[in-house]
């Protein structure tokens, strides 16, 4: 491996050989706009792909409502190197204002990118069995957006390889491509991606609450506060909101209870 291509805090394992890999149909059904984050336009001159190194993680997969968003951050190897000298680290380990920080600092590093994918969406794959496949086709996308020479991305699926491989083929880009668990801990460039995607989907988050003019808390099932709006929510004779997704346990249950009450009760 070239001088400086290891990007990680610890050893690197697991890195998939450069394979020319064509890719598969079916993504173009469920296009999303790719969110060029720093405002950096599309055609600007960018750095030979050998040079390039893209992050990859997402937030939201385990949210009852809003997008999942995928983030993607993407820079040259030298500056991939000095992240953690900006501060730079796993999303989850940062607070919010912290997180705001780095986003910002980021734009002048390289180009954050996003993809936020609806709740019909996610539904939509969920109840195919395809949560992780709709990730992979997510991540192949902004590969082949960027079409950068290394790719460190976040598993989602237990084998951390087998999703890597799965990401490649469908990106159909020629580049090295190390997939792994706790990536977004490991990884700084992934690192940055999740900072990427948190703030994404914590901004969508909080302008889904303004718009519904109430407190929705993180939108995670195991937040009270979630929970407590939702249930709320169901609790009056409201349409299906395109905001909540439908496929989670959580909503089938309450859509059960309701469907379960005598329509006086919503009077």
């Amino acid at each position: 491996m070239p001088k400086g291509v290891d990007l990680t805090r610890r050893r690197s394992r697991g890195v998939i050989p450069t394979a020319r890999l064509s890719p598969e149909h079916g993504w173009s059904k469920e296009s999303y706009p790719v969110e060029l984050q720093s405002g950096v336009r599309p055609d600007e001159p960018v750095l030979r792909p050998d040079d390039l190194v893209l992050g990859l993680d997402e937030a939201g997969r385990g949210s009852w409502l809003g997008p999942l968003v995928i983030g993607g951050f993407l820079t040259d190897r030298a500056t991939a190197e000095r992240l953690p000298e900006m501060g730079v680290a796993d999303s989850k380990c940062l607070t919010p204002r912290r997180r705001e920080v780095l986003f910002r600092q980021l734009a002048k590093a390289g180009r954050r990118l996003s993809i936020a994918l609806p709740p019909a969406t996610i539904d939509r794959w969920v109840r195919d069995g395809r949560l992780n496949d709709l990730e992979a086709h997510a991540f192949a996308r902004l590969i082949r957006r960027t079409r950068p020479g290394f790719v460190y991305l976040d598993a989602c699926d237990p084998i951390a390889s087998r999703f890597g491989i799965r990401v490649a083929s469908l990106s159909g880009v020629e580049a090295r491509m190390d997939a792994r668990h706790r990536a977004d801990e490991e990884i700084p460039v992934v690192s940055a991606a999740s900072i990427v995607a948190k703030v994404c989907r914590d901004r969508a988050v909080s302008r889904l609450s303004k718009q519904l003019d109430g407190e929705i808390g993180s939108g995670y099932p195991s937040d009270p506060t979630t929970v407590t709006f939702v249930r709320d929510f169901f609790a009056s004779p409201h349409p299906h909101p395109e905001w909540l997704r439908y496929s989670w346990a959580p909503t089938e249950r309450l859509m059960r209870e309701r469907s379960a009450r005598p329509l006086e009760s919503f009077e």
